[in-house]
């Protein structure tokens, strides 16, 4: 399995490159306009392709504009990274969305909504971590 290894050592090493480029070397304005985090590089097993997940905070225009400057300054990233990490063929370099934190978020907000609601109802007094007490037999021990 030493060739997954190698592979996900690869995929270890363009996030951390990637990231500084981001914060120092990419010049590209649209780039900065939001907060851009990358959440994951996968890596083909032949090190010939690269799929880079990103996550942008900010309003849904600013975000199109980011991933539009990323795709644009992918070229850019596959010659950096191939002279940083010194490989012979540098990997095609491919942006793309993550939406798991605002999905996440979201859940988050349904659940907390959840909660107001049954508090409403006077299922659960107000500030109470208890959940409502089940028509199961407690055995006292």
């Amino acid at each position: 399995m030493a060739q997954g290894r190698r592979v996900e050592r690869v995929a270890a090493l363009i996030r951390k490159e990637t990231s500084e480029l981001l914060i120092n070397g990419i010049r590209d304005e649209r780039v900065h306009q939001g907060m851009v985090s990358i959440t994951e590089v996968e890596v083909s097993g032949d090190l010939q392709h690269c799929k880079i997940f990103v996550s942008i905070f900010g309003e849904q225009n600013t975000r199109s504009e980011v991933l539009e400057g990323l795709k644009a300054a992918s070229g850019f990233l596959r010659g950096e990274l191939g002279r940083r990490l010194q490989m012979r063929r540098a990997p095609e370099v491919v942006f793309q969305l993550d939406r798991g934190l605002e999905k996440g978020t979201s859940v988050l907000g349904l659940l907390n909504r959840l909660e107001d609601e049954r508090q409403e109802r006077g299922d659960i007094p107000p500030g109470s971590d208890e959940q409502p007490e089940s028509d199961e037999l407690q055995l006292d021990g």
